[in-house]
This record gives structure tokens, sequence and C-alpha cells, in this order.
């Protein structure tokens, strides 16, 4: 185990989208960083386990020796930005940074959607998949225990697809969202280099984590992105280590370029995520296993997620928090976009 002068320890694995969104985050930052590459299966020997398991996994030194382990990548992200100085991923203007909040979630929690069903829902994707998985995990393992490995993490997977939502009704709500990010996510590239402006946020690394499966990992999902935009699929790797780069303050967008820049993208999440956060909420408040509702037109349903009804609740509490004049910007930001919802009595 790392003692406190050393290097910040991590736990994690390639084919996890929030361990590769740290780690991007944590070369850009210059962090001194050991990533152990391992899963909650067969986690290093001697180390602490989380309260819940989740990649990656945190070894942060406590003050009195010993280790804890910390999961949850965004109050993480807010956590170094505390204890290491410089190249900050949070905006300094208020609503820039609200902005950013948001988007951070919407990838987290709406796009991680997307990559567990191109992952699972189609055959040739859930072929790649389980092999992939076994190898990230343990690139020794013979063929002979390799295939059992894989079809046993494929099947058990694939039963898991309705907890995201993921099932025939709603497959073109969830493959036609990620590809309209796509476009969207172009645009911003073109126009500023990152979706906040000429510098990365944690709403850039939330996106980026998504994309190292969704568009170079998953064959249909990579097939899309490769037909709709090369120019995302290049700002991939370079996002990957951004160590090198020289961020300025000015390098952040500027609020009068919000709307024609990044409208597009919130047009998204009003589209698609902000009416499953609202139904989800509903739903966990009247104590439901489940819940319908409609997302772009068609129907969906999947079981209630307490988390994302958290999630809602953090997004509401963000807001309030701004001065009235920051919270009046971002409600005229955010008409005509759906996403007004989301701040509906606030």
């Amino acid at each position: 185990m790392s003692q406190s002068s050393g290097p910040l320890e991590l736990m994690g694995a390639p084919g996890s989208p929030y361990t590769r969104k740290m780690l991007a985050l944590l070369r850009y930052r210059r962090i001194p960083h050991a990533i152990i590459w391992a899963s909650h299966r067969n986690p290093p020997a001697g180390y602490p386990e989380p309260a819940v398991k989740l990649l990656p996994t945190f070894y942060f030194p406590k003050a009195g020796g010993g280790l804890d382990a910390v999961v949850d990548s965004t109050p993480i992200i807010r956590r170094l930005e505390k204890e290491h100085f410089g190249r900050s991923t949070l905006p300094s203007d208020s609503v820039l940074a609200f902005l950013n909040f948001l988007i951070e979630d919407y990838a987290d929690e709406w796009l991680t959607k997307c990559m567990f069903h191109f992952r699972w829902a189609h055959k040739a994707d859930a072929d790649n998949a389980g092999p992939m998985l076994i190898f990230w995990n343990q690139p020794t393992i013979s063929d002979a225990e390799a295939g059992p490995a894989s079809d046993f993490i494929a099947k058990r997977q694939i039963d898991r697809l309705y907890v995201v939502g993921s099932n025939r009704t709603t497959a073109e709500t969830i493959e036609s969202s990620y590809a309209r990010l796509v476009v969207a996510l172009d645009a911003l590239i073109r126009r500023h280099g990152y979706v906040l402006g000429a510098r990365p946020s944690a709403a850039d690394f939330a996106l980026y984590g998504q994309l190292t499966q969704l568009a170079i990992v998953e064959p249909t999902s990579a097939a899309i992105t490769a037909a709709t935009s090369r120019r995302v699929r290049g700002w991939l790797d370079r996002v990957e280590d951004l160590s090198g780069l020289s961020p300025q303050d000015a390098d952040w967008l500027s609020r009068d370029a919000m709307r024609a820049s990044i409208g597009p993208l919130l047009q998204e999440i009003g589209r698609v995520y902000a009416p499953f956060l609202l139904a989800n909420a509903q739903a966990v408040m009247a104590g439901a296993q489940s819940f319908e509702t409609t997302i772009d037109g068609r129907p969906w349903t999947q079981p209630t997620f307490p988390y994302q009804a958290k999630c809602l609740k953090w997004i509401r509490d963000e807001f309030s928090a701004l001065a009235p004049g920051d919270q009046a910007e971002i409600k005229n930001l955010f008409t005509g976009t759906g996403c007004d919802a989301l701040l509906a009595g606030l």
C-alpha cells in the first residue's frame, strides 16, 4: 500500500467508463497516481473494501494512517480540486459551473444506459464484450478457461439489461439519443475544442469516459460514431492524455457564447434525460418498484433507481445555491430545451 507521500492509488478496469474518466482527469491535472487493474471480484490483497463496490475505487490515505476506499467519481473530482491546486476542471463562472455539473451528470447517468445497451443488446457487441471483459481483467487466463468465463459474464449482463431500461421497446430511444449526442459533441469540438470552451471540464471527462466504450469498443455504436463524426473519434484519443495542455482562465466559454454553443446539447439532455429523471424520482417518492413514462415520444419502462433520484435533487441543490441573477441566466438558457422541467417549482 502507498504512503501519503506516494501516488494516489485507485483500482479500476479498462472496460469501466468511470475508470477511464478519472484516469484521463488525473493525467490532465498532473496528479501522481497508480492504477491497479483489478475488479471487486479479485481486489488487491490487503486493501480496504468500499461500502459500495464500484469502479474505480480510490484509496485515499487517512490522517492517522491506513487507507480509505472511496467511490463515486463526481464527489471524488470535487475532493481532488480541494487537495490539488491548479488545472481545475470546474469552471470559475458559477453559471458555467452549474452547466458543467448537469452535463457531467447526464454523461454519467444517461450515457451509461447507452453504453450498457450497446454492449449487450446486440449479439455482435456481446460476442465482443464478453471476452474483452475477461482479458481486461486477467490477460494470462487460458483460452480453455476464458471461453466459459466469457459466456457466464455475457449471460449475466444480458439478463440485467432491464435494469437500465434497455429492451426492444426502448432500443430506438437509446440508440437515436446516442447518435444525436455525437452530432452535438462534434459541433462543440469544432467550435471550441471542448464542451465548455478551449479547456476541458469535468463534463468533458465524463463524456470521454462513456465514449471510450461507445465510440471505440462496442462495434455497433463505434460504427455510428465513425459514420457520424471522425472528429469525435479523434478527440477521444487526445483527451486520453491532456497532461501537455496549458489551460488559461480565459479559455472558459463566455456567458454570451453559451446559448449558441451548448444549446443543442441542452436540448438533447432535456429531450431524454430530464423526463427520465423526473419520472424516476416521482416513482421513488411513491415507493414504486418500477415506472412507465414517455421519452422522446416512445414508451419507456424500467425499475426505479434511488441513486438517480438523488441526482435530480443534487441538480436542484446546485441550482438553488446560485445567486438570483445566475438562476435567471440558467432559466433563460434552459427555455425551449426541455431542461427547464428539471427546475420546475424552483
